[in-house]
C-alpha cells in the first residue's frame, strides 16, 4: 500500500539532515550529503564523540556540530530530518526515536536486524505519519533501470538469475558471521529481483555450503530459488570466496522471457535478443546512496512514493530471513508463514502502547506491505554483437 506522510514544502533552501552514524558506511554518506545541493548537513550523532568530530574534519567541516543523541542533536541545530547510518543492530532504536520526535528518516539497509523489528518500524512510521525509507541503494544504476525496460519486450517473463562470484578479504565481523553472503549481501540482489519482476516472494529452498578454501567461520556460498507472486523464478547463487573471474558487485543477470532474453553484467548496459522497445528514456535514477538521497528528498518535498519506503522494503529482508530458515531446516519456506510468525511476534514485543495499536489495526501482513507499482522509464541499451 502507499502510505501517506507529512512532507516539507521546497522553500528554495536544502534540507537539513543529521547523519547518525560516523564509521565506514557514514564516511561515504557524509561525503555525499556534503556534495549534495539538496541537502545541508547540520551535525553528526554518533555514541564515540570522537569519530564524530573525525567525520566532521574529513569533509572539511571541523566545527559541524555533534552529539550522542539523534533528537536532542536535531533539535539543537534545527534539523529537518535524518539518515541513518548505523550499525544494524541500531537501526530500530535510532529510526523510532527520529520518528517519534517528528523526523522523517533515510535508513541505510536493512530495514532493522530482523522482520520483526521491521513490522515494528513500519507501525512506527504510520503513526507518527513520518516517511521512513531505506537506501536500497543499488536499486538506483541506470542500468538495471534499462534491464527492466528491456525485459518488458520479452512478454511473459519466467526466470531471473543473478550470479555472484567475489572473493574479498574484509576481515573483522564478516569473518566471523553465520551467514556472511545471506545477512551481508544477498539483499541487495533480491531487492533487485523485486524490482526487475515487480513482484514479491512466495516461497523459498536455499542450501548454504562453505567450499573447503574458505576465510569466512560461516557459510560463504548460498544457491536459493525463490517463487514470485507472478508465478515467476528468481534464482540466485553466489560465493564470497571466489576468486579470479569475478562478477561485478551488481551480479551477472539473465531475465529469460517468452520471446527472449536480456542479459546486464552488472557494470555496462544490458543487451537484449528482443527488438528493443520503442520510446524515448526520461528517468535517470542517479547512482546508488547519490540516487536514495535524492529520491528521498524529491519525496520528501512533492509527497511522491520513493523506492524502498519502509512498508514495501521489508519484503527484501523477508527474503533473507526466509532463505536463511530454508538452508538451516532443509525445507521449503513459505513466505506468508514467515510473515505471520513475525506478526505475531511484533504484537508480543511491542513496547509502545500507540504502535502496538496501529499493528494490531492491519488485516493481513501481505496487505499492509503490498508495494505501490513504479514503472521505470530507462536510458537506452543497445543490441548484441
Amino acid at each position: 500500500m502507499s502510505t501517506p506522510f507529512a512532507t516539507i514544502p521546497d522553500d528554495g533552501t536544502p534540507l537539513r539532515v543529521v547523519v547518525v552514524g560516523a564509521g565506514g558506511m557514514g564516511r561515504a554518506w557524509l561525503r555525499t550529503v556534503q556534495e549534495s545541493p539538496l541537502v545541508e548537513l547540520a551535525g553528526i550523532v554518533d555514541l564515540d564523540l570522537d569519530a564524530a568530530r573525525a567525520g566532521a574534519a574529513a569533509i572539511g567541516r571541523p566545527d559541524l556540530p555533534v552529539g550522542t543523541g539523534t533528537a536532542q542533536l536535531a533539535s539543537d541545530v534545527g534539523a529537518q530530518a535524518v539518515i541513518n547510518v548505523t550499525v544494524p543492530v541500531a537501526h530500530h532504536p535510532v529510526t523510532t526515536e527520529a520518528l517519534a520526535a517528528g523526523l522523517p528518516v533515510l535508513g541505510e539497509k536493512p530495514v532493522a536486524s530482523t522482520v520483526v523489528q521491521g513490522l515494528s518500524l513500519a507501525a512506527a512510521s504510520e503513526l507518527s505519519g513520518e516517511l521512513f525509507m531505506v537506501s536500497q541503494s543499488r536499486r538506483y544504476n541506470r542500468h538495471l533501470f534499462e534491464a527492466k525496460r528491456l525485459a518488458a519486450s520479452l512478454g511473459s517473463v519466467g526466470i531471473v538469475s543473478a550470479e555472484f562470484f567475489k572473493a574479498p578479504r574484509f576481515g573483522g565481523f564478516r569473518d566471523a558471521m553465520d551467514h556472511p553472503l545471506l545477512l551481508d549481501m544477498a539483499i541487495h540482489q533480491f531487492d533487485m529481483a523485486r524490482f526487475l519482476l515487480d513482484a514479491d516472494p512466495v516461497s523459498v529452498f536455499c542450501e548454504e555450503y562453505n567450499p573447503a578454501w574458505s576465510w569466512y567461520r560461516g557459510d560463504a556460498g548460498a544457491t536459493a530459488i525463490f517463487e514470485m507472486t507472478g508465478g515467476e523464478r528468481f534464482v540466485f547463487t553466489g560465493s564470497w570466496c571466489s576468486p579470479g573471474q569475478e562478477t561485478s558487485w551488481n551480479a551477472a543477470w539473465r531475465i529469460s522471457g517468452e520471446h527472449g532474453t536480456v542479459l546486464w553484467d552488472g557494470d555496462s548496459d544490458p543487451v537484449s535478443s528482443a527488438p528493443l522497445p520503442s520510446g524515448a528514456c526520461s528517468e535517470d535514477p542517479g547512482q546508488e546512496i547519490a540516487g536514495s538521497l535524492r529520491d528521498f528528498v524529491v519525496a520528501l518535498r512533492t509527497g511522491s512514493t520513493p523506492m524502498g519506503q519502509v512498508h514495501e522494503n521489508i519484503m527484501s529482508l523477508a527474503m533473507v530471513e526466509a532463505a536463511i530458515l530454508s538452508a538451516s531446516t532443509g525445507t521449503r519456506i513459505s513466505v506468508d508463514t514467515l510473515l505471520e510468525e513475525s506478526y505475531g511476534q511484533a504484537v508480543l514485543t511491542e513496547r509502545d502502547p500507540d504502535v502496538l495499536e496501529v499493528l494490531k489495526s492491519w488485516t493481513s501482513v501481505r496487505s499492509a506491505l503490498a508495494p505501490t507499482a513504479r514503472q521505470p522509464d530507462c536510458p537506452p541499451a543497445r543490441q548484441p554483437n
